[in-house]
């Protein structure tokens, strides 16, 4: 996976930049580490850190050692870790040292710990650690949770060859170079973060990695700064950068391509990046952490003529449209969105009942609903938990949102259901504004019914400082749930709520 000169630049973290001769020094010490533990082949190894060369180089030694990568993300609180942990059946730890003080029980819940510092002091001389050979590979190669919320924690088994189809599939669509650099701001712990890292290790280019979102303008620094070709966000990261940040109006010609997933990023949102950066190229896509992040996307030169789609299945995979008894649907149809091919991954850890309902006959039920054109572009609809069912009408909460988004003012914008006696549930709409924005809830709502059917529009809109989000930087919709219920209470300090007095029959 380490396919650069060894003089190139492979990661340039908060501690340096690191060639690849550096890196593979560290797999080749973090590896003789793991063989010296001698643990059973197949061990699931717990990886608790911040995006660093230390992460990379532990994550590679995992899988060279013939063990399963079990990433954590250090934002998770300490029984979040420990719950995941136990749920894996982990039998070491490799975690930054720089968070042992904050993880002290989950350091000693484990019998096998190390943290970076052997490493980082290997790093700082000049000695070579040759890579031990490779053991035979565990039939897993990551177990990564997943950000939903089950009422455990829930583990996709992702497997070598899924690592290696959707590796591949990427670079070609990409067309990923050894000169390519991409600026990194989602967690490798992340399927789309890993997906990142494993397409440009494959190539032999370099990865800069920013440490953090909440400042926006350092991405825009960054990315001149070391002269990144690439950037990859989920929709909240674009939203940021045209919120909170110069990307708009500074021109970045390093910039060659930006990639977004993780969920739609409206259309109006989708002009406004293009136009901030017409030189790279935006590639929209749609995946799932069980088919390895990624099952489709569209074309940059198909922005303007299939607008509002995030295109055709990667090389490698097929998609369908079905209904409930799993039959095709013809085309323009809404229906459940199912997945086959080398990405979909092996199934859920030690979770025999949800793999048996989410994957059935080697094919993956995603579990969002869309439809598919007359041309086989993939339009994504809902998720099938946040379809917002109103006066006997099922609501896209994207529908919604992207209404609200055709305001500049206004710059994310969620929708959700609240129960409701009569309507059966409520459409609410919480929305955070630009910096500087004036616009008010009775303008939004002007918008909102002038575009929207009578039954899409909302019966409360909500101003927020800002939408809660995951680890990941997805939206937290089971939050903004229990929000919408808290009878009119104002979520965070500066929130605003506005009834409608929509009523729909």
């Amino acid at each position: 996976m380490c396919e650069g000169r060894p003089d190139d630049v492979a990661i340039i973290d908060a501690t340096g930049r690191h060639t690849y001769r550096d890196l593979r020094r560290a797999v080749g010490h973090q590896t003789k580490l793991l063989l010296y533990w001698d643990l059973p082949a197949g061990s699931r190894v717990a990886l608790l850190g911040a995006n660093s060369i230390f992460w990379v180089a532990s994550y590679l030694a995992v899988m060279r050692a013939g063990h399963t990568a079990v990433p954590l993300a250090p934002v998770l609180t300490s029984d979040d870790i420990r719950s995941k942990m136990a749920h894996a059946g982990c039998a070491a730890l490799l975690i930054d040292e720089r968070l042992t003080r904050r993880f002290a029980t989950v350091t000693g819940s484990v019998e096998r710990t190390a943290t970076s510092s052997a490493m980082r002091e290997l790093l700082a001389t000049d000695a070579e650690r040759p890579l031990p050979d490779a053991r035979p590979p565990a039939e897993s190669a990551v177990l990564v949770f997943t950000s939903g919320t089950t009422s455990r924690p829930r583990a996709v088994r992702v497997g070598h060859d899924n690592v290696l189809a959707n590796t591949a599939s990427i670079v070609e669509y990409l067309d990923l170079r050894r000169d390519d650099r991409m600026l990194v701001v989602l967690p490798f712990s992340y399927c789309f973060g890993a997906s990142l890292l494993h397409t440009h290790l494959a190539v032999g280019a370099s990865l800069r990695i920013c440490e953090t979102q909440a400042f926006p303008e350092t991405i825009v620094e960054a990315i001149e700064a070391d002269r990144c070709t690439g950037f990859a966000g989920v929709p909240s990261s674009y939203q940021l950068l045209l919120r909170a940040s110069s990307f708009e109006s500074r021109a970045l010609p390093s910039l060659r391509h930006l990639q977004q997933a993780g969920g739609r990023l409206p259309s109006a949102q989708v002009d406004r990046v293009v136009a901030a950066q017409p030189h790279a190229r935006l590639f929209l896509m749609y995946g799932q952490t069980e088919a390895t992040a990624r099952l489709a996307y569209l074309p940059p030169e198909m922005l303007a003529a299939k607008a509002g789609s995030v295109g055709r299945a990667i090389p490698g995979v097929s998609l369908r449209i079905a209904d409930e008894q799993g039959r095709d649907v013809a085309p323009g149809t809404v229906g459940e969105i199912r997945a086959r091919g080398a990405n979909v991954t092996l199934g859920y850890w030690d979770d025999p009942t949800g793999t048996a309902e989410k994957y059935v006959d080697g094919e993956l039920l995603t579990g969002d609903f869309g439809r598919m054109d007359e041309d086989g572009f993939l339009h994504v609809v809902d998720r099938r938990d946040d379809f917002i069912k109103s006066w006997g009408y099922r609501v896209s909460s994207h529908e919604v949102e992207d209404v609200a988004l055709e305001l500049g003012a206004v710059a994310q914008a969620a929708a959700v259901g609240r129960p409701d006696p009569d309507a059966g549930e409520a459409v609410v709409l919480f929305a955070a504004l630009r910096p500087g924005a004036t616009v008010g809830v009775d303008e939004i709502e002007a918008h909102l019914r002038t575009r929207l059917a009578k039954h899409l529009v909302p019966h409360e809109v909500r101003i927020i400082d800002h939408l809660p989000l995951n680890q990941n930087g997805k939206v937290v919709k089971t939050e903004l749930r229990a929000w919408a219920r808290s009878d009119g209470e104002a979520p965070t300090d500066g929130a605003e709520l506005v009834q409608t007095g929509g009523r729909h029959g």
